[in-house]
């Protein structure tokens, strides 16, 4: 079946000497993998290789034959050229991990036009903004919204967060918890939007430690997510 619609780069690999698999979050089927046969050859063609960057907004029209192998894409055109986000260091490294994130979290391969639009919007923002430092964390607690495991914010009251069960205690459990300075700057997140991100300042090393924390409520919650290999760089750009 031919379809026309928006889809988000997620990865891209490099499949032979001139060719692609792409990875893409797509507005009218959800996750889907294509092969972009001779794509890095191609100089008249209809597809360009610097389409297919991490985090790329574009419409394609794609032959999906939704049988679980990968789907063919016949045309492609950028929807938003963005102004910084492949050329700016801080920016790029965060596409890079966003990206990976994405990649290892979202399974489903059905329409979600809420998460699509949660990503448009967010990656328009950082395009047109400075990457506030805690741009990431915020941008994976919302995405919780959309995978299903929001923390429960019904009662914030208790000093610790509960990785597990995904909710605030009074006391202590035996899960892996969120707790002392981490907690304080864990709940300022909770509710806010990306404009007051300037108003949660966090160091580094606090940064590095609530981050770790949240990719372990990923691992938690989501079956067969794998931790992403671009944290390493992550870290070191916000050193």
């Amino acid at each position: 079946m031919q379809v026309t619609t928006k889809a988000i780069v997620l990865t891209s690999l490099k499949y032979g000497d001139t060719s692609l698999i792409v990875k893409a979050f797509t507005e009218s089927d959800g996750m889907k993998s294509y092969l972009l046969k001779g794509v890095l050859s191609s100089k008249k063609g209809k597809l360009k290789a610097a389409y297919f960057l991490p985090l790329m907004q574009l419409e394609i029209v794609a032959n999906h034959k939704n049988k679980g192998t990968l789907e063919s894409i016949k045309e492609a055109k950028v929807t938003l050229p963005y102004k910084s986000l492949h050329t700016d260091i801080v920016k790029n490294s965060l596409v890079l991990f966003l990206a990976e994130m994405l990649g290892n979290s979202i399974q489903e391969q059905e329409e979600d036009r809420a998460l699509f639009n949660y990503l448009e919007y967010t990656l328009h923002w950082l395009d047109e903004h400075e990457a506030p430092p805690n741009f990431h964390l915020l941008f994976l607690l919302n995405l919780t919204k959309y995978l299903g495991f929001y923390p429960d914010i019904s009662d914030q009251r208790g000093a610790y967060f509960d990785l597990l069960e995904g909710s605030f205690n009074r006391t202590p459990s035996l899960n892996p918890l969120i707790q002392g300075d981490e907690i304080v700057h864990f709940k300022k997140l909770l509710g806010i939007n990306f404009d007051a991100l300037q108003t949660v300042q966090t160091n580094k090393a606090l940064r590095q430690e609530l981050l770790k924390k949240v990719i372990l409520y990923f691992e938690l919650h989501l079956h067969g997510f794998r931790k992403p290999k671009s944290l390493a760089v992550l870290n070191a750009v916000f050193e």
